[in-house]
Parts: C-alpha cells; sequence; structure tokens
C-alpha cells in the first residue's frame, strides 16, 4: 500500500473556508429511513446524530438532509406544514440543534431541503385560505381560480399534475386552487410579497440555528405568470420551455427571487451556500448556478445515462463546460430519493439515452423482467462512483449507495407511501423502493435500524449488505467508499482535468493537475493501465496487472 493511502485511511475534518462546498463530497440523509433512535419504526434526528460517527468515519464533508419538517407524509416530506418546526415524530427543535452540534464538531457541514413551490394543505395559511372568502389576502398567498361553467364545476384548465391526475382541485365555493404534485401540495403564489419576505424570514431561521446551505426543491417552479385564458395541457406540451417565457417552468423572473436570497445568505460569515433543484434546458442552468443567484445547480444527466464510455464522456465534457460559464462547480449525483439506485440501473439492459427508464420497466414487473445482474450492476456502480469521486467538483452520494444497495422492487402495495404509484398505477412504480430504511446490522427486526420492524419493510438480502457485516470485509463497498473518499480529500486539487488517449473507445481516463490519474474500463476485456502508482480500484486487477472490465483505477503518475 502506499504512503497516500496509507494517510489517507484517517478522515480529515472540511475545510472552513467560503468555497467548501465547490469540491465537497455531501451525503444525503433521508431522516426517516436513516436511523430510528425512539424505536418507533420511524427514523429521527436523533438517530442521526448517534450516526455521527459512522457519517465522520465514512469522509463525508457535508450532509443534506431531506425534509424534517411537519407533515402528512403526503409526499415523503415534500409536503410541508411548518417550515420552522420539526416533525414531532421526528424529534424536536433541541434534537436539530443537538445534530447540527454534533455534525459540526466531526466537521462536517450542515444542508437541509428547502420546498418553497408549495406548501401542505395543513400549514396554515393554507388553512385560512380556504376558510377565507374569494379575494381574501389569504387566498393571495396560492394560486385560486374560479372554475368554469355557470357555478364553477369544472376545473380552470384540463391540467394535469405531476404525480397524475388533475393539477386543480375544487373548494366547493365555485373555486379551484392550483398543485402542480399532489392536491395536498398547493402551490404558492410568489408574486405575493408575504409569501417572499416569509421565506426570507425561514432563511434566517434555519441559518442563525447554525445551517450552512439549503437544497431547493423544484427551484425552476415558483415565478408563475398564468393569463386569463388558462392554455389547455396541449397548448402547455406545445410550448417551449426553454425561453423564460413558460407560464409556470423555468420563468426569467425566479432568479430576482433568488437574488433576494443571495442578499441573505451573503449576510452571513461565511456565506451560507445553496444548490438548485432545478430541471431545465442544460443552457438555462448556468443561471441558477451564478454567484448572484443560488450558487450551484444539480447536474442529473449521469442520472440519467448508461454505463457507457461515450455517454459519461459527454456529460462530463458538458457539464465542466456549463460550470466554467456560471463560475459555480459542477455537481454529480448517481442516485438520490426520486430515481432507481444505479447499481440496480446498471445491472439493467440499456435504454439509450434514458437508463432511468430500464429501472422503472423493471420496478413495474416487480422486479421480475427483465432479469437484473445484481453483480455486474455492483461492479458497475463501484467503477462509476470511483470515477466520479475523482471528477473535478461536488459529489452527491445517497444514503445506502455506499452499501451498495440496490431498488427494493417488491414491496407490498398496502405498505406503500409514494402518491406517485398511487396516482399512476400500472404507469409509475413510484420512489419508496430507494427509500427503504437502511440495514446497519446483520441480524433483528429491523437490522439495526430500530428496535421495530420499520414503516417500509426490508428484504432479507440486506442481512449481507449491512454496515456491521460490511466493516469487517476489507473489500466491501462501503470500505471502497471509505478510503475512495478520504484519499479524495487528499488528492483533490484545482477543477481542472484532462482527457488522456486511451486504447479503446470503452475507456475513459483523465488527469487531474497534481498527477492524479483516473482510468475506468467500461468494457467487458481487460485493459492495460498507465505508468504510475496504483492508489486504489474498484476492482482487484489481473494477475498480469490489468485493469478489468466494469473498473476504475486511481494511479498517481
Amino acid at each position: 500500500m502506499s504512503d497516500v493511502l496509507e494517510t489517507a485511511l484517517t478522515p480529515e475534518p472540511a475545510t472552513d473556508d467560503a468555497t467548501w462546498w465547490r469540491q465537497a463530497t455531501v451525503y444525503q440523509i433521508y431522516p426517516r429511513a436513516f436511523a430510528d433512535a425512539d424505536g418507533d419504526g420511524l427514523g429521527d434526528l436523533a438517530g442521526v446524530t448517534t450516526r455521527v460517527p459512522y457519517l465522520q468515519q465514512l469522509g463525508v464533508d457535508a450532509v443534506w438532509l431531506s425534509p424534517f419538517y411537519p407533515s402528512a407524509l403526503a409526499d415523503g416530506g415534500y409536503d410541508v406544514d411548518d417550515y420552522r418546526d420539526v416533525d414531532p415524530r421526528l424529534g424536536t427543535l433541541e434534537d436539530f440543534d443537538a445534530m447540527v452540534a454534533a455534525l459540526h464538531e466531526a466537521g462536517i457541514k450542515v444542508i437541509v431541503d428547502l420546498v418553497p413551490n408549495h406548501t401542505s394543505d395543513r400549514h396554515e395559511w393554507f388553512r385560512e385560505a380556504l376558510a377565507s372568502p374569494k379575494g381574501s389576502p389569504a387566498r393571495q398567498r396560492y394560486i385560486f381560480r374560479d372554475g368554469l361553467g355557470p357555478d364553477g364545476g369544472q376545473p380552470p384548465a384540463d391540467w394535469e399534475s405531476v404525480f397524475g391526475g388533475p393539477a386543480w382541485e375544487p373548494v366547493g365555493d365555485g373555486q379551484w386552487y392550483l398543485h402542480h404534485f399532489a392536491k395536498e401540495q398547493p402551490d404558492l403564489n410568489w408574486d405575493n410579497p408575504e409569501v417572499r419576505e416569509d421565506f426570507l424570514h425561514t432563511l434566517r431561521f434555519w441559518s442563525d440555528r447554525g445551517v450552512d446551505g439549503f437544497r431547493v426543491d423544484v427551484a425552476h417552479g415558483l415565478a408563475k405568470d398564468l393569463p386569463e385564458r388558462l392554455p389547455s395541457q396541449a397548448e402547455l406540451d406545445a410550448m417551449p420551455r426553454d425561453d423564460g417565457r413558460h407560464p409556470f417552468h423555468d420563468r426569467d423572473e425566479v432568479h430576482e427571487i433568488y437574488a433576494e436570497w443571495r442578499k441573505v445568505f451573503d449576510s452571513y460569515d461565511p456565506p451560507r451556500t445553496a444548490v438548485a433543484e432545478a430541471w431545465v434546458a442544460a443552457h438555462r442552468r448556468a443561471r441558477y448556478a451564478s454567484a448572484e443567484g443560488l450558487g450551484q445547480a444539480f447536474n442529473f444527466d449521469l442520472l440519467e445515462a448508461d454505463f457507457d464510455a461515450r455517454q459519461f464522456r459527454e456529460v462530463i465534457t458538458f457539464n465542466l463546460e456549463l460550470a466554467e460559464q456560471s463560475g459555480s462547480s459542477t455537481t454529480w449525483v448517481l442516485s438520490n430519493h426520486d430515481v432507481v439506485r444505479h447499481a440496480t440501473r446498471y445491472g439493467l439492459p440499456p435504454r439509450g439515452d434514458d437508463q432511468t427508464k430500464a429501472g422503472r420497466d423493471w420496478l413495474l414487473s416487480r422486479g421480475r423482467e427483465p432479469e437484473l445482474d445484481r453483480d455486474l450492476g455492483e461492479r458497475r456502480a463501484r467503477a462509476a462512483t470511483l470515477l466520479e469521486f475523482a471528477l473535478p467538483g461536488s459529489s452527491y452520494v445517497y444514503q445506502g449507495e455506499e452499501l451498495g444497495l440496490h431498488e427494493v422492487a417488491d414491496l407490498p402495495d398496502g405498505r406503500r407511501q409514494d402518491p406517485a404509484f398511487f396516482r399512476n398505477p400500472g404507469v409509475d412504480p413510484g420512489r419508496d423502493g430507494c427509500r427503504v430504511p437502511l440495514p446497519w446490522a446483520g441480524e433483528g427486526p429491523s437490522y439495526g435500524f430500530g428496535a421495530s420492524e420499520p414503516d417500509l419493510p426490508q428484504p432479507d438480502w440486506f442481512a449481507e449488505h449491512a454496515v456491521e457485516v460490511q466493516e469487517s470485509d476489507p473489500a466491501s463497498t462501503l470500505n471502497l467508499y471509505r478510503e475512495a473518499l478520504a484519499l479524495r480529500r487528499r488528492l483533490q486539487t484545482a477543477e481542472r482535468m484532462t482527457w488522456l488517449e486511451t486504447a479503446g473507445d470503452e475507456v475513459l481516463a483523465f488527469r487531474r493537475p497534481n498527477g492524479w490519474v483516473c482510468v475506468t474500463n467500461f468494457g467487458d476485456e481487460a485493459t492495460d493501465l498507465p505508468d504510475g502508482e496504483v492508489l486504489l480500484t474498484s476492482a482487484p486487477l489481473t494477475d498480469d496487472g490489468r485493469l478489468p472490465g466494469a473498473a476504475t483505477a486511481w494511479l498517481r503518475s
């Protein structure tokens, strides 16, 4: 083992400078499925606190907490009742403060999810709106419209929600409210100054409690300009979404909102960070990531790519160019709470330019067809992850991917929770399969997640992927992540890379400025490695020192 690698096995704390986020490793925690401290079957904030040593040993620079606010869980917590409190099933504000203190003590930053496009239908504002008459100030905080027909009994338009079904919901007095997602998630009216000011208050509330940054949900959707005569769904579908003039998608005015937020972020020392979940045309992404806006925007392109050298190279090259345009750094994501886990996607037959479709098809068949090659998927996932960690920019890790977890396909319908599954039966498999609580121990009623069975049932095969099982195996995926992230901190340098010539089209290689070389073999046949000291590999080299198929190696030249 090299001196560099031996030193790397002890993680160093994340840097405290204002640009820590540019090349950080951020670990996404879905709180209800991470760790259950009180034994009620639901993950909680105290559970996160108990696992801070695990996160520190893993070597991440920050955690991103998916919503932990009071919620009826109509959409996994993204239906928020109160933006400045903690769901009592997950703890208290005091528990939140203790968690932040423990994470900071371990050198780990804290990013929280913010959901500004919509509240829940239990939010005090929306309850007030329903109790108030047409045209009242309370209804002006949301988007209400008179229904069509003599009694307003028809929706203002035939729009469809993201989760299926109508996007307009009647309230019984001839008016309807807009909800682009579930009916329990009414859209806010961001033309209302009260809405804007309240969210500035929310940003300060969490920043004052020590939060280091925000992940902004549906960042492209806040600004809306709905004409008096609403277009039909067919007319909406025909409208371009890449020129800033769509009625509610990626409008130019949304950046006026984020300019106000930036003033709040920059009033802190160091400035608070933010990253946009903005599903927009690629040439529109840079503005969200600008220094005058949120500062960074998610790059989801690898989520849709096959395990394919050409696709990976195109995605990487394009997104580094975009980052240069915005002055930000790019983000790399292989899995998150909304998509099929990448170990599963890579073990399925490819779907051209949309590998997420392969995963959805597999889930719809309840894991039967097409057949999943679990071992191949895991090998490819390890290789892709090691490539991702070598790239300039920040890397996002979704809880459980460090254990090599696959998607859970065969959840009983009666235990499912995702509204996408219930509103689109036979069309959308839902997202519960990547949200099953983590296995910490090799046995027990919840594999160490808590003292009782969790909300979403864990499959038997979770036992072999448990943390305690993998910790004792030097070749485990968990130990690969630990070694890679520790080494990454020491090798990370200027945000540049140079592509290198390779022996074939199925091999990618690049060099970082300090002599760090990454080689990924996307093919089936072994390939020669360039000269240099091998620091880490995702799979053992062949007997003659070559890199096997579906593997990545890091070298120092």
